[in-house]
């Protein structure tokens, strides 16, 4: 699988639910620091085969993203099983990302706090 997964075709996959980690980067296609992390985006998760990784327009992506109130982009939301570990803004560093995906790849399944209903929707969605 390449490193960036389309949320499109992440939905329609059964082996996501499967994943230690899926890891979607809420972005714009408008968005100047998106474009700039991308590349970044991208190096983790070649460095991480065994992760799901998507990248998501929230315009384009819409139908799925659904009503995700993202205030500032990049926008992070990792999933296991259904379970969200993590919804944010991350800073776009490469270090910053890969440290925090590789914390949540070893932690307990437990939700984050304050995760909003249509992100757990979402997540609900991938893990089937």
């Amino acid at each position: 699988m390449p490193p960036l997964t389309p949320l499109a075709d992440l939905a329609d996959r059964p082996h996501a639910a499967e994943a230690p980690l899926v890891v979607v980067a809420l972005c714009a296609a408008w968005c100047g620091t998106c474009r700039d992390f991308r590349p970044a985006f991208e190096r983790i998760a070649g460095a991480r085969p065994g992760i799901v990784f998507a990248w998501a327009d929230i315009e384009d992506d819409a139908e799925l993203v659904g009503d995700i109130d993202v205030d500032n982009f990049p926008t992070l939301a990792v999933m296991r099983g259904g379970v969200v570990l993590h919804f944010g803004v991350t800073l776009p560093h490469e270090a910053v990302v890969a440290r925090l995906i590789d914390a949540l790849a070893s932690a307990p399944a437990r939700t984050a706090p304050g995760v909003p209903d249509e992100v757990r929707a979402l997540a609900a969605q991938l893990s089937r």
